[in-house]
C-alpha cells in the first residue's frame, strides 16, 4: 500500500510538471507571437488601430486557464477539494459494501 501510494504521488507529481512545463512553452510563444504582431501593426498603420491587441486578448484567456490547471488554483472549489470528494465517495461506496 504504501509504495502504491508513493507511486501514485509520484505519477501525480510528473503530471502537474509537465502542465507546468506546457504553460511555460506556451507564456513563450504567446510573448514572441503577441510582439510580433504588435511590431506588425506598427509597421503596417502605425497603431492607428491596435488590432493585435484581439489576439493577446483570447489567447491571454487561454493561457489564463492554461495556468489555472498547471498551478492548480481553483477559487470556486478550495484547495484540496478534488481529494476530499474522492475520500468521501470511497468512504460510502465501502460502508455500502459493508451492508450487502
Amino acid at each position: 500500500m504504501i509504495n502504491n501510494n508513493q507511486e501514485s504521488k509520484y505519477y501525480r507529481a510528473k503530471e502537474r510538471v509537465e502542465n507546468i512545463k506546457k504553460f511555460y512553452t506556451s507564456l513563450l510563444s504567446y510573448a514572441i507571437f503577441i510582439a510580433f504582431l504588435a511590431g506588425l501593426n506598427y509597421w503596417i498603420d502605425e497603431w492607428n488601430y491596435p488590432w493585435f491587441l484581439w489576439a493577446a486578448f483570447g489567447w491571454g484567456i487561454g493561457l489564463i486557464f492554461q495556468a489555472v490547471k498547471a498551478y492548480g488554483f481553483n477559487p470556486i472549489l478550495g484547495k484540496d477539494w478534488e481529494n476530499r470528494k474522492l475520500k468521501e465517495l470511497m468512504k460510502e461506496e465501502e460502508e455500502q459494501t459493508k451492508w450487502k
